[in-house]
């Protein structure tokens, strides 16, 4: 009979999609308006998708759902769809500036930078002090090469803003893109004046001094840049380059092992680390990084004669012959490449084949009338794929000057809109984690243990920080679950049990309000049970955060209100830990909630508890090392994120390695 019930709760489900817009009005929009930016928050865009569908067919004439579905079909990168939702909420509210601001990225990843342009014109009528805007508006007129119009957007945004850097840098790069270099570095000069830490400006003063084949001062110019701007792997494999041509190959090689770890697909570093690892004698570690490159260009012949030479010296000579000849076979009169297989060949006995090689290279010797080739410099240009240079490092055509970014508050992942330091997420009570996250720190409660095996849950309860959205089809077995479960309640309202059960599928449809008025009656008909409160804290924050999905408000101070809601959501922490005063991960999430809040003297007081609780868990140490950071006590940062990196968490020397270097 049950099963019967939920497929019909199914068949009304779907036949809800057909309902006439008068009963389609009478949902909720406001509450499902809610749970679709909620769930857009949790990076759920197919559910989200879904909530703003509902709103659109209850009431069409709202130009909201339409902006919020057509964020999510942004970050599903359907541009064009995405574009069109857009335009149908302009249609609706043409006065509102982010309507313009979403629209124009949608059209600049299109590549149509006219009428993003013209979106842009619209966003600064409606709020001219949106620098953003005026920023994306000028790299679209350059995108056009309408550099005239470019230079006039700049001369209003330096009047506007005299005092910000960007603008000075944005000039010099339109002079560079008309060839006046002279020029841009008077505007480059004139960046660094009013802000001598402007890294990208650094940045192109460096490109201009290698260019000129000055490499200790573009050296120089690097360090600075890099200072400002470390995780840009562009400029450490520039620097690469910079302490190559002066000998310095182990500053080299450290350069490019880290521009790789920040961008595990650069090609430039791969293939001249590999050519560095075989000067060294690392030859099986050059042998994948050129792998790594014919991989991506398996037509590279360069890297397929330098893998041969590679397996040669570490003994796989028929590979090496089956690399030589696909090369011999591309450039037939690549004569040193016939001189080494003929070596090889020797090497496995085959005296016929090398003899063979060798008169095809004597031959081509005395047949030749003209000079020999003759290769000048250290390094050879990308597009150069000329054999004979195959020990040479490559370097940019020309030294590119970094590309500005469009700016965006919707690029990227929502909840990585923040200062690039930052702590690590709370625990949550969850039915999905990441199934592959490996970790020696495996956080576990006894009553959470205990409730598990009362059976009063469908799905197993996991604590994690590593939590994932319910797959589609479980999402619809929790709407489901909900009705079934809300039956039982009519008929058994005091069941503490079944209010936390429905809790937790409202948490996964994202419907907080809800879940939060469960939890309350489940609390109120049992006081001592720790998980609700540990819950309705987990949920109350998270509603808190996707409340600010439309500002960067991570590292902004928190409102009077959000105060208020994080001052709740502390209480119900304080409760557990009464409740469970060895339920370290609670003590954890209070930390985390003081650092939301600023209050960093709290935040470490906190995670030090955390520590007196249990002394090794990593995250606490991890945490604690961020706050010390940011509240400037570095020694007692770098000592906490050591331990946290001796316990497992392994990216604590991302951060030790930056930091140390402010010492």
């Amino acid at each position: 009979m049950k099963k019967f019930r939920l497929a019909f709760v199914s068949l009304i489900l779907l036949a809800s999609l057909f309902m006439p817009c008068s009963v389609k009005a009478q949902i909720n929009t406001e509450r499902v308006m809610l749970m679709g930016r909620n769930a857009l928050y949790y990076e759920d865009y197919v559910l989200s998708i879904q909530r703003f569908n509902q709103v659109i067919n209850a009431k069409p004439y709202l130009a909201e759902p339409y902006f919020y579905r057509g964020l999510a079909k942004f970050y599903l990168e359907d541009y064009k769809g995405a574009e069109q939702d857009v335009t149908s909420a302009i249609e609706r509210n043409p006065y509102f500036e982010n309507n313009y601001s979403l629209r124009a990225i949608c059209l600049i990843n299109q590549k149509a930078y006219d009428r993003a342009e013209q979106d842009y014109r619209r966003a600064v009528e409606i709020n001219p002090l949106n620098q953003g805007s005026w920023h994306n508006m000028v790299l679209c007129q350059m995108e056009q090469k309408a550099y005239e119009r470019a230079d006039s957007s700049l001369d209003v945004m330096l009047r506007r803003w005299p005092k910000e850097p960007e603008g000075y840098t944005m000039k010099a790069q339109v002079c560079f893109s008309q060839e006046d270099t002279v020029k841009a570095e008077e505007w480059l000069d004139r960046a660094l004046e009013v802000n001598p830490y402007e890294g990208p400006a650094w940045s192109m003063k460096a490109m201009v001094t290698l260019n000129r084949g000055k490499y200790k001062e573009g050296e120089e110019q690097l360090d600075k840049a890099i200072q400002q701007m470390p995780r840009n792997a562009g400029l450490l494999v520039n620097r690469a380059l910079a302490r190559y041509h002066q000998q310095n190959l182990r500053g080299a090689m450290s350069d490019y092992d880290a521009a790789l770890e920040l961008e595990p697909g650069n090609y430039l570093g791969h293939f001249n680390r590999g050519l560095l690892r075989a000067q060294v004698g690392d030859d099986n570690r050059a042998i994948e990084d050129f792998n790594f490159v014919l991989e991506q260009e398996p037509d590279n012949m360069i890297a397929l004669y330098n893998r041969a030479l590679l397996l040669d010296q570490t003994g796989d000579y028929k590979g090496a012959i089956r690399d030589i000849s696909a090369v011999i076979q591309e450039y037939p009169e690549f004569w040193t490449g016939y001189q080494t297989r003929a070596s090889i060949r020797r090497k496995l006995g085959d005296v016929y084949g090398a003899e063979r090689d060798e008169f095809k290279v004597l031959k081509a010797e005395m047949e030749k009338r003209t000079g020999t080739y003759k290769s000048k410099g250290k390094t050879r240009k990308k597009s150069d794929r000329n054999p004979e240079d195959y020990n040479k490092l490559v370097e940019e055509d020309t030294h590119q000057l970094d590309k500005e970014e469009y700016t965006s508050e919707y690029r990227g992942r929502v909840q990585d809109r923040e200062t690039e330091i930052s702590c690590l997420p709370s625990f949550v009570f969850t039915y999905y984690k990441r199934s592959n996250q490996i970790s020696q720190f495996i956080p576990f409660h006894k009553s959470v243990d205990d409730f598990n095996k009362s059976g009063q849950l469908p799905l197993q309860l996991f604590i994690s920080n590593a939590e994932v959205n319910a797959p589609e089809e479980r999402t619809n077995q929790h709407i489901e679950d909900i009705t079934a479960v809300t039956e039982v309640l009519s008929d058994s309202p005091e069941t503490t049990g079944l209010y936390l059960r429905r809790a937790m599928d409202y948490y996964h449809t994202r419907d907080f309000d809800a879940c939060l008025a469960d939890l309350d009656k489940a609390i109120a008909l049992q006081p001592l049970v720790s998980l609700s409160y540990f819950l309705r804290a987990q949920v109350r924050c998270a509603q808190l955060q996707a409340s600010s999905i439309s500002v960067s408000a991570q590292s902004q101070p928190p409102t009077t209100d959000q105060r208020i809601a994080y001052g709740k959501a502390l209480d119900d922490l304080a409760r557990v830990m009464e409740l469970e005063p060895d339920m370290s991960f609670a003590q954890y999430n209070i930390g985390n909630i003081y650092v939301r809040l600023h209050e960093y003297d709290k935040a470490i007081d906190a995670f030090t508890r955390v520590l007196e609780i249990d002394p090794r868990f990593p995250d606490a140490y991890y945490n604690r090392g961020v706050v010390y950071l940011l509240d400037g006590r570095l020694e007692k940062g770098l000592a906490d994120l050591s331990q946290a990196g001796e316990y497992g968490l392994y990216s604590a020397y991302n951060l030790i390695k930056r930091y140390s270097k402010t010492k």
